[in-house]
């Protein structure tokens, strides 16, 4: 499984609200990051899959659309449209750090 099908996966997995399939693809150790923000803002899948349930994926019109995509070795840099969450729909670059088959850290810069 290369670090882009990991990422795929997720991907498809939040647009499907499938909290158990999209926590698959994340280690049991993620670290989530909002640059500015030096230090992680989610630490764990617990606090992760808390967030996701409660902030995301409790929306039924949230939908994600791939603007772009880059793959540099173990990280993949995705430009996303987010919408369903706010007024408007909303763009976010982030990177996800894969190791083992698993995303290991995100870093999400807001648009």
């Amino acid at each position: 499984m290369t670090p882009e099908n990991v990422v795929q996966r997720q991907f498809e997995a939040y647009n499907a609200r499938d909290l158990a399939r999209f926590l698959a693809q994340y280690s049991d150790d993620i670290h989530a990051y909002r640059p500015p923000i030096a230090e992680p803002v989610i630490v764990g899948k617990q606090a992760f899959s808390e967030f996701y349930a409660t902030q995301r994926f409790n929306h039924a019109s949230l939908h994600a659309i791939l603007v772009n995509r880059m793959v540099l070795g173990n990280r993949v840099i995705d430009h996303e449209r987010i919408s369903g969450v706010q007024d408007k729909p909303f763009d976010v670059a982030v990177v996800y750090e894969v190791a083992n088959g698993l995303i290991q850290r995100t870093w999400t810069f807001a648009g």
